[in-house]
């Protein structure tokens, strides 16, 4: 977020912009939802901003706001303003309980330093004086200052693994944070980014390593027939499904992704042509397989069908040429009268 946006949200006009967000929503039939009154939020405070032209374009092509894509346009345009402040916030709370840890180990070093020289002094006084009052009153402070001691010890090893439970749970929010920052939000797969930082990766990899590497590219075929027909939230509905077989899919090292509106890209790691196209095969059987019913009304929304596309990496080549190669073995899917698997450099095979 922008130091003028954030201005804008906290400022003192702040109250008076959020009525005006309310009341826009309202002129435009937008579901109140949180996520959406954020959205709404940055789309009115930063109306020249990336957030606010896409909004703006959305609307003017009379697109409806629903839940799928007010989590699409988060994803894409608040995670980093979210991972910022949660990072933020996150960071503080571990400063703190680091300061009061400190302040703990000092409290005990003091109180360390004052029972050695309660010791010093005993032995001092046992060199000079063995009367049996004095070594009574010897013995009474000694135990006393052990006493002190030993309830000090406690206290610090209490609050070591009061600690050491904060910082695991600040740890597991902090992981948290990134597995948000990286998935997406309508399919539960990585998101485009975790994409482009696992493809980086895996192509390193298979470099040093002289592996195999594939890339497959998955579009769901006339999916903007679904959205104009029966809306943005049966499409949404589509995604989810068409997602849910390719996760299956996708067991580690495999990495699914959905890569953008309709799109998802699937690494195959250690893995050749002929395997991944088999792979891609039994997606797309089994998405076609089933008839998806309209949730709303139950309506019959016919069979899905996918088509994709693979490139076998070559060792040495940019990461943006593989998925090219990727991309074009895809579009000659698609041109081959779509619902098949085509390998980069190679003819489209009919579906069966």
């Amino acid at each position: 977020m922008s130091s003028g946006v954030e201005s804008t949200l906290r400022g003192p006009n702040a109250y008076g912009l959020a009525r005006k967000v309310l009341e826009d929503m309202e002129r435009r039939q937008i579901w109140p939802t949180a996520l959406n009154y954020e959205l709404w939020l940055h789309f009115m405070a930063n109306p020249d901003g990336d957030l606010a032209q896409e909004i703006e374009r959305l609307l003017q092509a009379g697109e409806t706001i629903t839940e799928g894509l007010s989590e699409q346009l988060a994803a894409a345009y608040l995670p980093k303003a979210r991972l910022n402040e949660q990072i933020r916030d996150a960071g503080d709370q571990l400063n703190k309980e680091l300061a009061a840890v400190a302040q703990a180990i000092k409290q005990a070093q003091r109180s360390s330093e004052q029972y050695g020289q309660t010791l010093a002094g005993a032995g001092r006084t046992l060199a000079e004086d063995a009367e049996p009052a004095v070594l009574k009153r010897l013995i009474d402070t000694l135990t006393t200052a052990t006493k002190r001691v030993q309830r000090e010890n406690k206290a610090l090893e209490k609050r070591l693994d009061e600690s050491t439970a904060e910082v695991g749970r600040l740890r597991e929010h902090l992981e948290q944070v990134r597995r948000d920052a990286t998935t997406d939000a309508l399919t539960n797969l990585a998101n485009r980014k975790a994409f482009d930082d696992e493809l980086g990766r895996a192509c390193a990899e298979a470099t040093d390593k002289s592996e195999p590497l594939t890339l497959a590219v998955i579009d769901i075929d006339h999916f903007k027939r679904f959205n104009d027909t029966w809306g943005h939230q049966t499409g949404d509905q589509v995604i989810r499904y068409v997602s849910s077989v390719i996760g299956r899919m996708a067991p580690p090292p495999r990495f699914a992704a959905r890569y953008g509106g309709e799109e998802f890209a699937m690494i195959f790691p250690g893995e050749r042509v002929a395997e991944v196209f088999h792979t891609l095969e039994e997606i797309r059987l089994e998405v076609s397989s089933r008839t998806l019913k309209r949730r709303s009304t139950n309506e019959d929304l016919g069979t899905i069908t996918v088509s994709a596309g693979l490139a076998q990496f070559k060792f040495g080549e940019r990461m943006e040429a593989l998925i090219e190669r990727a991309d074009e073995a895809l579009y000659t899917s698609k041109r081959g009268g779509r619902n098949m698997v085509t390998t980069a450099g190679e003819p489209a095979a009919a579906a069966a």
